[in-house]
């Protein structure tokens, strides 16, 4: 293992996030403070509890959740499509290093960024909301799992992507309208049942029940099946990794 190509590529990358702090960090932290103010402190005082959380402290789970896939989606696509963009890629490909070690460099970086932002939203949402956290170990545990998966998601995408749009296209089409769609501010509970057999069909339904559970210690479905949809998709993404680099797709040419 090449610590060196690793630390050198992740270093990088986490230097690119520094110089781009506001719009990177301090953007999507001002974004979701108004989704508090608005839905948290505004409307939340006027709603009732539910499964006997108050209205704030439900949607915190889900929202964070919104902010870890799409910036760990947007992280990881633009620091591989760029190298592609410029031409750098093949300066890459042509150095001793392995596709391991550039994939724990642009996904280890682009994970990283988004538990940062994910942890300095929970602490704003703090002052809004008060905030409950039964298992925090699991906490940690979902919140680290799902910017990897994601971060490896972005990285296909970046490298699957031919212009910058395709890059907005998965996080602001797919991504966000499945997360809005998925329980962030409400419980599937509460959908007739034909709805709610529809919305379980929708993968970002486990991810966000299962990482309210670690705060409320309520979930919409059993928090195993949520731990195994996203270790499913997790090996997707691992395998679809590994297919690129084996046969070069849209880096060779």
């Amino acid at each position: 293992m090449n610590i060196h190509a690793i630390k050198a590529i992740y270093v990088f990358e986490m230097a690119r996030a520094f110089r781009t702090v506001w719009q990177s960090i301090v953007a999507p932290v001002i974004t979701t403070s108004l989704y508090f103010v608005v839905f948290g402190a505004a409307i939340g005082s006027r709603m009732e509890e539910i499964d006997g959380v108050p209205y704030g402290t439900f949607i915190v789970p889900g929202l964070v959740m919104l902010t870890l896939l799409t910036q760990s989606i947007a992280n990881a696509s633009f620091g591989i499509y760029f190298p592609r963009f410029t031409g750098t890629i093949y300066e890459l490909l042509s150095a001793p290093v392995s596709f391991v070690e550039v994939v724990i460099g642009y996904v280890g970086a682009a994970a990283t960024k988004s538990v940062i932002l994910g942890i300095i939203i929970l602490i704003t949402a703090s002052f809004f909301v008060p905030l409950r956290l039964e298992h925090p170990l699991w906490m940690i545990g979902f919140l680290v799992l799902t910017a990897v998966t994601f971060s490896l998601f972005g990285f296909i995408i970046g490298i699957w992507a031919d212009g910058f749009e395709k890059l907005q296209f998965v996080p602001l089409l797919v991504v966000t309208p499945l997360t809005f769609l998925g329980g962030t501010f409400y419980s599937i509970d509460m959908l007739p049942p034909v709805w709610r057999t529809v919305t379980l069909f929708n993968p970002v339904v486990y991810l966000i029940s299962g990482f309210r559970w670690s705060f409320t210690g309520t979930a919409d479905v059993g928090i195993g099946v949520s731990l195994v949809m996203i270790l499913i998709f997790l090996a997707v993404c691992l395998g679809t990794v590994w297919w690129i680099f084996k046969t070069g797709y849209r880096l060779k040419s």
